[in-house]
């Protein structure tokens, strides 16, 4: 059978490792660092060249969406 030292040891063990755990998650879950994260995501897509394609479909349709309505109006 477990000692009482033995016990305490395995308690203090995994009170570490919890707050470990707990540290990790607060860390993970700063809204600042996932703003930041999230932001250099999307800005390292942006720049890729799938990214920069989109982006310029995505602006040709709003353009022809905007241009649309205006003539719409008239």
């Amino acid at each position: 059978m477990s000692s009482a030292d033995e016990i305490q040891s395995q308690i203090e063990q995994a009170r570490a490792a919890l707050a470990d755990a707990v540290d990790q998650l607060t860390y993970r879950t700063n809204p600042k660092r996932v703003i930041e994260k999230t932001k250099a995501s999307l800005v390292a897509k942006a720049q890729s060249d799938q990214g920069r394609i989109v982006i310029g479909v995505v602006g040709g349709v709003i353009v022809l969406v905007i241009v649309r309505k205006i003539f719409k109006r008239k």
